[in-house]
Order: structure tokens, then C-alpha cells, then sequence
């Protein structure tokens, strides 16, 4: 680690806070500074202001949330017992995160929510190998790069509306309150949805699974002819609704506790709760006669048809008509932010999957690029895998077409069995500590990270 300039006391003692230490004292501290506490005989009433992160502390944080350098193929590239070649090029991405996801796929995305607006979190290729990543210079511009300031203000509903299915019971007190600092994540599942069923195909002869519909009398998910050819094996029966999610949504539960130690470390207090409810806070018709289009996001409805009434157990009532709308896009002055793998963003499912193929295979594609393996094997390894390890067969992509067709052609949307952009409906709210409640109400409420913050950041 290069040394850093002393005037920069705050970044030096994060940078040199062990991890052990960290992990241990990590604890929840919900009360920013500035803010009363009424609780009966244990009431508080703060003497204090409320007070902004400053920029390099937000920087800080943003960074948490980012690409780190390049992750490493590292896995056979054929068979064991045949010496046939594998498929060893499931990654969508080769850029390293601050936390995994199934095959890099890296679908989420961040909104930072502060006094000064509301902001979307670009993806930010990794910084240049030789450069210092925690230098203040460098985080400072890394993070004026990925904002974009969807909002000149916090995003908020009315002070009269901060109740169910806006904010959950005790949480309206102190959330998304003047002088905290919130990260909201979304995960675009599309994308891996159809990376990941590619994948799930490219098992050896007699295990790749049969895809059938829970939601479609458990009959074939486009799949019939693959079963009856042989590519598929009938007697290994996989649902829809088990392939749910494709664990994509994970990578946003770790990288929500990654930005929670980083919190800690800094000596912040910090908060994970129910964020104002997603379907509110990201613009679903549903909700948007009552909250306003709050973030935006484009949503689509399925048309109802007749056999919704059994599949989904959906009525054709006017109430009815949003009941199943998932968002699919965001878009910001003509910029496609967030842009799923699925109509109306394509005009159809095939070519979608063929952009998921492009992406990785067609020419410009992620293994067509011998710079980037060339930076992260030594020697000739990197030409050595891109020429030796397999990619999609043409029945591995044809049958996935296939079954991505069927879910849109049949259920009108795709995914169906959950949606296109998931957001797991919590935050971390980022906030200075009000250190006098602490200090008079609990045993052990802070720690010398928390009481000598202000000294080291704000002297």
C-alpha cells in the first residue's frame, strides 16, 4: 500500500483497519446525528445538527460497490475421463467485483440517495492496473463518473404518506432522513436468466435436464422436441419455478454487507431495513396514480389471456390489469440505464438470446478479446484458453431459444417465474452516529471508530 497524504487522516485509519476487528465490532446503529429518539422513560433528544457524508466518504462507499480488476478463468477446460473439451466460458464479464454472482453476471445496480439528489450507479470499468485505488484523487473522479443524477432532490413520498406499502412500521422515523446517505440495489436477472439456461444445457449427454412449466400443468417449457431427440433427459424433470431466480440475486445480499463493514471500518453508523417498498419506490402502475413514477422504471403488463385464469389464477378485471407487471428498463434523457433481455427491448426472445451470444462470442465479444486474457494469464495461456476451451453448441443455443420463446410466447413476459429486474426491497442507510445516544442508553454503543470519527474526517 502506497502511503497517503497525511492531511487525509480518515482514509489512512479505513485503510488500516484490520478486517478481524471489523467483522467482530459490526453492529447495527440506526440513529443519525441530529435525530430524537422518542421511547417513553428512554427518550433522547439530540443537541446536535444533522450532517452529511462528505465526498470522499460516499466515494468510499461507492467504490465498495464496484470492479476491483480482472477474476480469473480458473477451471478445466475438458473432460476428465473422455479428454473432450468443456464448456469453460460461462462468464458474461471478466471484470472482478467486490462481490461474486453465478457466472459473473454482475446484474446489479445501485441508486445512492442523499440531500442532493438521487443518483444511478454506472457500472465503471476496473481502474488502471498501476494506479493507486484508494487514492482520494482517484476515488473522487471514479465516483463523479458513476453517478447519474436521475433527481435534483431525495427521493421521498409525501411526510403524510410514510406508512405501509411506502415505509414498514418504525422505520419511517429515521430512514432516508436530511444528512443520510442510502444505497438501493436492483438485480437485472435477464441477462443471466438466459447465460444461465445456456449453461444448465451444456451438461454431458443424459444429464441435462428436461425443462417443464409449474405454472403450465408441468408440460414441456418448449422443450418437447429436445426430450423427444434425446438432448434431454426426460427423467430428470426441472421446473420453471425452480430455476426461479438462477441465484443471480445473490450478489446483492453480499455486496449490501460488503458496504456494511465498509461503514464500520470508516466508523459511520449504518442500517440495513426495508427500503420504501419496491413496486412504490420503482414506479409500478400499481402504485403510481397514489406515489407519483418515483425512480421510473419502464414496466410492461401481460395481456390477459383465458388461460391465465388457471395458470396464474389472474381475473379480466380492471384491477386486475396490473397485477403481473414487472419492470424491464430504465432509461435516463434517452440513455438506456438498465436495458433486460426481453421485449419490448427486443423484438423478440430469439434475438435476444442471440445478443447474449454476441455478447460473449460474436465479433467485439468478451472471448473474441485477446487483450484482456493476455492481462490476466502469463505467458501464452491466455491464447491457449481462448483456443481450447469450447463454447455454446448450435443445439446447446437452439433449444435455449426454445425454452426463453415458450416462457414469453406462453406467459407473455420473461422472465415468468420471477421478474425481470429484482430488487430485494431493502437499503443501507450511511449516517454519521449520534454519539451521545449511544453513550447514555447502551453498554459498548460505539466504538473508538465511531467516537473519533468526526476528528479524523471533519476537524
Amino acid at each position: 500500500m502506497k502511503d497517503h497524504d497525511p492531511r487525509h487522516s480518515g482514509l489512512d485509519a479505513f485503510l488500516k483497519e484490520p478486517l478481524a476487528r471489523v467483522l467482530w465490532s459490526r453492529r447495527t446503529r440506526r440513529v443519525p446525528r441530529g435525530y430524537d429518539v422518542p421511547a417513553g422513560s428512554a427518550s433522547y433528544r439530540s443537541k446536535a445538527a444533522p450532517m452529511p457524508l462528505g465526498k470522499l466518504e460516499e466515494a468510499i462507499l461507492i467504490a465498495a460497490t464496484g470492479a476491483t480488476g480482472l477474476t480469473m478463468p480458473d477451471r478445466p477446460w475438458q473432460d476428465e475421463t473422455t479428454g473432450a473439451p468443456i464448456m469453460s466460458k460461462p462468464n458474461l464479464v471478466m471484470d472482478g467485483r467486490t462481490a461474486g454472482s453465478p457466472d459473473n453476471a454482475q446484474g446489479t445496480y445501485f441508486f445512492m440517495i442523499n440531500d442532493e439528489g438521487t443518483y444511478f450507479i454506472r457500472h465503471l470499468p476496473p481502474p488502471d492496473p498501476g494506479a493507486d485505488p484508494w487514492s482520494e484523487e482517484l476515488l473522487l473522479s471514479r465516483a463523479e463518473a458513476a453517478k447519474v443524477r436521475l433527481l435534483d432532490h431525495r427521493i421521498d413520498v409525501p411526510s403524510g404518506m410514510r406508512d405501509f406499502p411506502a415505509y414498514l412500521d418504525s422505520n419511517r422515523f429515521l430512514s432516508n432522513r436530511p444528512g443520510t446517505t442510502l444505497f438501493f440495489p436492483v438485480v437485472d436477472l435477464s441477462h443471466q436468466y438466459i447465460n444461465g439456461l445456456m449453461y444448465l444445457l451444456t451438461q454431458p449427454d443424459k444429464a441435462r435436464p428436461a425443462l417443464i412449466d409449474d405454472r403450465n400443468f408441468y408440460r414441456p417449457a418448449g422443450t418437447r422436441k429436445w426430450i423427444q431427440n434425446g438432448f434431454l433427459n426426460k427423467d430428470i424433470k426441472l421446473p420453471l419455478g425452480a430455476v426461479y431466480q438462477m441465484r443471480t440475486e445473490i450478489e446483492a445480499s453480499l455486496l449490501m454487507q460488503n458496504l456494511f463493514l465498509v461503514t464500520e471500518a470508516l466508523g459511520l453508523g449504518a442500517w440495513i431495513h426495508g427500503a420504501i417498498s419496491p413496486p412504490v419506490l420503482m414506479g409500478d402502475p400499481k402504485f403510481r396514480g397514489r406515489f407519483g413514477s418515483m425512480l421510473g422504471f419502464d414496466y410492461v403488463s401481460p395481456k390477459w389471456r383465458f388461460m391465465d385464469l388457471l395458470r396464474w389464477h389472474c381475473l379480466p378485471v380492471r384491477a386486475m390489469k396490473h397485477v403481473r407487471s414487472h419492470a424491464i428498463g430504465l432509461r435516463h434523457r434517452g440513455e438506456a440505464l438498465i436495458r433486460c433481455k426481453c421485449p419490448p427491448n427486443y423484438a423478440s426472445m430469439s434475438e435476444a438470446v442471440d445478443t447474449v451470444i454476441a455478447g460473449k462470442f460474436g465479433p467485439g465479444g468478451l472471448y473474441k478479446s485477446a487483450d484482456t486474457f493476455e492481462s490476466i494469464y502469463k505467458g501464452d495461456f491466455g491464447a491457449r484458453y481462448l483456443a481450447e476451451a469450447a463454447e455454446y453448441d448450435e443445439d446447446v443455443i437452439a433449444c435455449c431459444r426454445d425454452i426463453c420463446s415458450y416462457i414469453f410466447d406462453t406467459h407473455g413476459r420473461f422472465p415468468a417465474h420471477c421478474d425481470a429486474i429484482h430488487a430485494p426491497g431493502i437499503w443501507l442507510q450511511a449516517h454519521h452516529v449520534e454519539e451521545e445516544y449511544y453513550d447514555q442508553l447502551f453498554r459498548n454503543g460505539t466504538t473508538e471508530r465511531q467516537r473519533g470519527h468526526l476528528a479524523r474526517w471533519h476537524s
